[in-house]
């Protein structure tokens, strides 16, 4: 695999598995860079005036970092991501209404020719209490006003988007009882069932333990 993406709602943990496989991998990182999008904390006050712009900064920027890679020898070295571009229309459909949405569309559909597809596909899920839990627990400040609902309805619509994601090899992982920071074991554990993965749907769904 030349490519590997992690997904997942805010607060998943993705960025965290993205680092660990990388290193164990040693692949480059490719991270999204959601510092420097300058609407994302005045999205998150006032996200009906400000979906727009941040949706369109992110598609952009995240369309500008993948191209970059064909520039560089098409994934040499290799690369582990935290974001699918993809599912970027997955945002702007919850957060734009009609008008704003045809035009981001027509931005989306412009920029996504180009875009290679990953190899792997993890997709991590979690119940929105323990999202919560999460997004508490590392203290982003803007990240603190994002409500329940927001995470509910998010969380729906990464769960259809997946359910009909055919693109690319991928293996969707229940969080819940997971704790990839910080046990050794849960990351082996999953590292090696991603080792086995060559092609198709796959699931990792530990038990509490």
């Amino acid at each position: 695999m030349k490519f590997i993406v992690v997904e997942g709602p805010i607060g998943v943990g993705k960025t965290t598995l993205t680092r660990k496989l990388a290193r164990s991998f040693r692949y480059d990182l490719l991270l999204e860079g959601a510092a420097d999008n300058p609407f994302l904390e005045r999205f998150y006050q006032n996200q009906k005036q400000w979906a727009l712009q941040t949706q369109l900064f992110f598609l952009l920027q995240r369309a500008d970092q993948l191209n970059e890679l064909r520039q560089t020898d098409m994934f040499q070295p290799v690369r582990v991501a935290d974001f699918l571009i993809h599912k970027d229309r997955l945002f702007a459909g919850l957060t734009l209404d009609d008008d704003e949405f045809r035009l981001y569309d027509k931005v989306y559909q412009h920029v996504i020719s180009s875009i290679p597809r990953p190899d792997l596909v993890i997709y991590l899920q979690a119940s929105v209490d323990t999202l919560q839990q999460r997004i508490q627990r590392r203290a982003i400040p803007c990240e603190q006003q994002i409500s329940a609902d927001y995470l509910s309805r998010l969380s729906d619509a990464y769960v259809d988007f997946f359910l009909r994601y055919d693109e690319s090899p991928l293996l969707m992982v229940n969080t819940e009882h997971l704790n990839l920071a910080e046990s050794t074991r849960d990351y082996e554990k999953l590292l090696e069932y991603i080792q086995s993965i060559h092609s198709g749907r796959h699931y990792f769904n530990p038990v509490d333990h």
